[in-house]
């Protein structure tokens, strides 16, 4: 019991912390969100949009590694087997390290060649070649995909509301960025890539430079410590993480790659406003779930079967709960919008109603999948994203066609719909001793 209460005491403890940040972190989202659009244009920023999703495929290219460290690190803690941590660390930056030099120089050298504008259908919203903003997004991914590490070592250590710290303080920097941009020049796309880039790096290479040579001395990367055998423990687990991410990225970031091509530019900056209001709710939930990935984990570890039973509860309920503030805010979505962006850009009804119904579907299927996640059993979600990212292009297509941009979001939602019934099941499964077969892997 003692080490249950201690790890509700945790996770209340990183719920109160995050939402705090996570709240002003908001605040700070909005208000760049209207500067950026004052700056240079809503056409421009759904160009900045489309191209952030476009170079965030990077971060699938971790092979899982992040996760498979989170889950490496949560399970050694939870039996006190120590010993690998620094093992696992230094082999996890020095894989990211290579992986993330080759995509840059490879895209470098061949990027160059390919007219994106044309690409993008964007050739006659600006006249002068996108290719320096592709390049500077590039190098700031790349970078960022190195360093991006030390989050999932805090929160591997029960310690989420210190990420989510990181993070404000790269969105606080990226203000002061735009701020002194806003009085000092022109509206550029390519000095706003520039100043959105740069803050989080300066953040989270700031943060992990200081986390190494102090609390987390212990486990700070080193060429020594660096291992083929620690690799093969890591790529175990985060082979299958890894699959999970691909077709998670192609849910979630192919829409607005979809809706440019089919509608153009500005229908993206219309989608994401959207999304940007409704994430609200989801970042609430996501704050108070995060905590209970790497305590599944422990508690799976130490066979707390009955912990995980009153949590999963629990959190069940909270996301049944969410369907209030999401119908509260679809029908005050348009007084908001009004006031968050004039007539800058028009959002339509019926995409607010499916971001509505969409962020109750994402947190009721996050609750299962960070159950799964923390016990490591993946293979059903790995099967089920798989066909869910081979479906999802061609019924995103279809449902723009009859419905416009708010089609793409309805198609997210179904599949991911159908992938909770699944991991439903299967967590009953797993918490009644019942799983067997593929059910338990």
């Amino acid at each position: 019991m003692d080490n249950g209460n201690d790890r509700d005491r945790g996770i209340k403890r990183n719920i109160i912390y995050t939402f705090l940040i996570k709240g002003l972190n908001i605040l700070i989202t909005f208000v760049l969100v209207r500067i950026a659009i004052d700056y240079v244009s809503p056409v421009q920023y759904g160009i900045w949009l489309v191209i952030a999703s476009l170079v965030a495929w990077i971060n699938t290219f971790d092979i899982g590694l992040s996760n498979g460290l989170r889950n490496k690190l949560a399970h050694a803690a939870a039996l006190g087997e120590t010993g690998d941590v620094r093992k696992y660390v230094s082999t996890t930056y020095a894989i990211l390290a290579a992986i993330s030099g080759t995509i840059f120089i490879l895209f470098a050298l061949t990027g160059s060649f390919l007219d994106w504008n044309a690409l993008l259908r964007i050739q006659g919203d600006i006249n002068y070649s996108i290719w320096p903003v592709m390049l500077i997004t590039m190098g700031s991914f790349c970078m960022q995909f190195v360093l991006q590490p030390i989050n999932n070592i805090l929160i591997a250590l029960q310690q989420p509301f210190k990420a989510s710290l990181i993070a404000f303080s790269g969105q606080l920097l990226t203000l002061l960025f735009i701020g002194i941009l806003v009085y000092t020049t022109h509206g550029s796309l390519i000095l706003l890539v520039l100043a959105v880039c740069a803050a989080p790096l300066l953040v989270l290479g700031g943060v992990t430079f200081y986390l190494f040579t102090s609390d987390l001395k212990h486990m700070a990367p080193k060429w020594k410590y660096v291992e083929p055998s620690a690799a093969k423990g890591l790529l175990t687990i985060g082979g299958a993480f890894f699959i999970i991410q691909v077709g998670t990225l192609v849910l979630y970031e192919t829409d607005t790659i979809i809706i440019t091509r089919m509608l153009g530019p500005l229908a993206v900056t219309r989608f994401n406003n959207a999304f940007k209001y409704f994430s609200v709710i989801t970042l609430g939930f996501t704050i108070i779930a995060t905590p209970y990935w790497s305590a599944f984990t422990d508690a799976y570890a130490r066979g707390d079967l009955e912990w995980i039973k009153a949590s999963m509860r629990r959190m069940r309920l909270v996301c049944c709960l969410l369907m209030l503030p999401a119908g509260c805010m679809y029908y005050g979505a348009d007084l908001f919008y009004h006031w968050w962006l004039g007539n800058l850009v028009e959002i339509p009804g019926i995409l607010s109603l499916m971001m509505a119904i969409y962020t109750i579907v994402q947190g009721w299927m996050m609750i299962h999948a960070y159950l799964l996640n923390g016990a490591g059993k993946l293979r059903i979600q790995l099967l089920l994203v798989i066909a869910a990212s081979v479906i999802n292009i061609p019924l995103s297509v279809w449902l723009i066609r009859v419905m416009g941009t708010a089609g793409t979001v309805l198609a997210n939602s179904i599949l991911m719909f159908i992938i909770s019934v699944f991991l439903t099941w299967q967590c009953e499964l797993i918490m009644q001793k019942k799983a067997t077969g593929i059910w338990s892997r």
